[in-house]
C-alpha cells in the first residue's frame, strides 16, 4: 500500500453518470491485475475504493458511476484537481494457471476491473473471450476496448437488444475455457461460482471503511473463516465464499 497525491488529468464520459477518469501520480505499488485504490474526495470523509481499469505508466485510470454525492462529486471535478489516492491496495488476479482458453465475465460496472487482466493475458499469448453483460443496447461500453487487446468480445444483453439475449452467466455454457476471472454484481458472481466447469476468481466489490484491512467492515465468511473484502481480496476463488455471508447474494 502506498499513499500519494495523484493529479485529475482527463475524465471521459463511458455512459451518463459514469466516467473514465485518469489519475497521474505514483502508480509504482500496483503490481497486479484486479488491485483496487482507495480516493479521498474533497469535502467526504471517507475514501471511496475503485477497480484499477488500467495503469500506463504514471496514468491511472478508474471507472466512477454516480451512486451518491461522493462519486457525484468525485466525477463533476475538472482536470487539476488533485487527489489523496492510496494504491497497491487488495489482492488482485491470480494469472499464473489461467490456461489457453481463459473467460472474462464482466457485469455492468465491474467490467473495467477486468481489463488490465485482459492486457496480461492476451500478452501471453491466451486466446481471451471476454463476455460482457448489459441491460440493454445503450448501456453498453468498453466492447472495443477489449476487442483492441485481441480478445474475442461477447455481449449479452437481458432485454436482448445487442449481442446475444440473456445473462452473461450463459457463456459458462456457451464457450469452452481453462479458466474464469469474473467481477461484476454479486448475484452475478454467485451464479458463476456455481456454473464454472473450470477454476474461477470472483472479484467481490463491497462496501469498506478503511481500505486496508483495520476496521473490519467489509467482512465476509468464507469456508476457512471470516476474510475482509479489502485485504484478503477482492479477488477470492470460487468455492471459497460463503454466499449468505455476502450482502446482496
Amino acid at each position: 500500500m502506498k499513499k500519494g497525491i495523484f493529479t485529475l488529468t482527463a475524465s471521459e464520459e463511458l455512459l451518463p453518470g459514469f466516467r473514465r477518469l485518469t489519475l497521474e501520480g505514483d502508480t509504482a505499488a500496483i503490481t497486479r491485475p484486479g488491485q483496487f485504490v482507495e480516493v479521498g474526495i474533497p469535502g467526504f470523509f471517507l475514501r471511496r475504493p475503485f477497480s484499477v481499469a488500467d495503469v500506463d505508466g504514471s496514468a491511472l485510470r478508474i471507472a466512477v458511476r454516480a451512486a451518491g454525492a461522493g462519486t457525484e462529486a468525485l466525477i463533476s471535478l475538472e482536470p487539476g484537481a488533485r487527489l489523496d489516492v492510496l494504491t497497491g491496495l487488495g489482492n488482485g488476479f491470480d494469472l499464473s494457471d489461467s490456461g489457453e482458453r481463459p473467460l472474462l465475465i464482466g457485469g455492468g460496472s465491474g467490467i473495467p476491473a477486468l481489463y488490465t487482466a485482459c492486457c496480461a493475458l492476451a500478452a501471453s499469448g491466451a486466446r481471451v473471450t471476454a463476455a460482457l453483460g448489459f441491460n440493454r443496447d445503450s448501456e453498453a461500453f468498453y466492447t472495443g476496448e477489449f476487442a483492441a487487446l485481441g480478445a474475442d468480445v461477447e455481449v449479452y444483453t437481458a432485454d436482448g437488444s445487442l449481442g446475444r439475449s440473456g445473462f452473461v452467466t450463459a457463456a459458462l455454457a456457451d464457450f469452452e475455457y481453462t479458466s474464469v476471472y469474473a467481477c461484476g454484481p454479486v448475484p452475478m458472481l454467485r451464479r458463476v461460482d456455481e456454473l464454472t466447469r473450470a477454476p474461477a476468481q470472483l472479484s467481490l466489490e463491497a462496501r469498506m471503511g478503511c481500505g486496508f484491512g483495520a476496521c473490519m467492515g467489509c467482512t465476509v465468511e468464507t469456508v476457512a473463516g471470516p476474510k475482509r473484502v479489502c485485504k484478503d481480496g477482492p479477488v477470492f476463488r470460487s468455492g471459497e465464499l460463503v454466499w449468505s455471508s455476502v450482502a446482496g447474494a
